[in-house]
């Protein structure tokens, strides 16, 4: 399943940029893009819609007041070039913010918050039962990758970047920290290491100071992880 958009702006420009950030995307489907309010208030009538994307200062309407007339709003991102409506807008519980002009970074950012919100408000079984639910679109230079968690050996801190390390192919820099990436990886990740995050599935071994992976590399635990360590492993037990 996907996440059903709608985009609303009444610049063209601005519009269609949305447009395009929504469509490099795997798991957002654009249903429509809206020049005004009452265009997309007959896409909201269906019932149909998961998320959308508006602008707060248009001609025919605030974004902020329209979404207020609404009986039963989707998730909600508000798309505008004046900061002083942040505050406003999470009081009609907006998912997200995202201050014009934007690059794909900070799209991404709210594009992976509405698809962990989604996924909660579906339930867990169906966000297991999605192929894209084991799915991460990290950013390398100029573009996205596509990477499967099951892929994935480990991942390294390196400054402000994240080295992913693949079970198969070169391993890549993303720009993002610890934090970020832990709140999109499945449960078998486990930081062991204040430089390291290591996919369970792939250790042959571990004890209270090292752990042992199948290519044969070798990782520490540091002793703040290592009570998180042996938690997880007897929980698997």
């Amino acid at each position: 399943m996907k996440i059903r958009c709608i985009a609303i702006d009444d610049e063209p420009l601005a519009l269609n940029k949305l447009k395009r950030n929504i469509l490099k995307f795997p798991y957002l489907e654009l249903v429509a893009s809206c020049h005004n309010v009452e265009q997309a208030r007959r896409y909201l009538s269906s019932g149909k819609i998961d998320l959308v994307y508006i602008d707060i200062n248009m001609p025919d309407a605030n974004g902020l007041e329209f979404i207020r007339t609404l009986d039963n709003p989707p998730m909600v991102i508000f798309v505008t070039a004046y900061s002083e409506y942040a505050v406003e807008s999470y009081k009609v519980n907006a998912l997200d913010y995202i201050l014009k002009p934007y690059g794909t970074e900070e799209f991404a950012r709210t594009a992976e918050k509405a698809y962990r919100h989604w996924s909660l408000l579906n339930g867990a079984s169906e966000a297991e039962d999605s192929p894209e639910n084991n799915v991460l679109y990290l950013k390398s230079e100029y573009k996205y990758l596509r990477v499967e968690c099951d892929d994935i050996m480990f991942i390294e801190g390196q400054n402000e970047y994240l080295k992913i390390h693949l079970t198969d192919g070169d391993p890549f820099l993303t720009h993002m920290t610890f934090r970020q990436i832990s709140d999109m990886l499945p449960s078998c990740f486990l930081q062991v290491h204040r430089s390291y995050i290591v996919n369970m599935s792939h250790v042959v071994s571990a004890d209270r100071t090292l752990i042992l992976l199948e290519d044969g590399t070798r990782l520490p635990v540091s002793s703040t992880r290592k009570t998180d360590l042996l938690q997880y492993i007897s929980k698997m037990k």
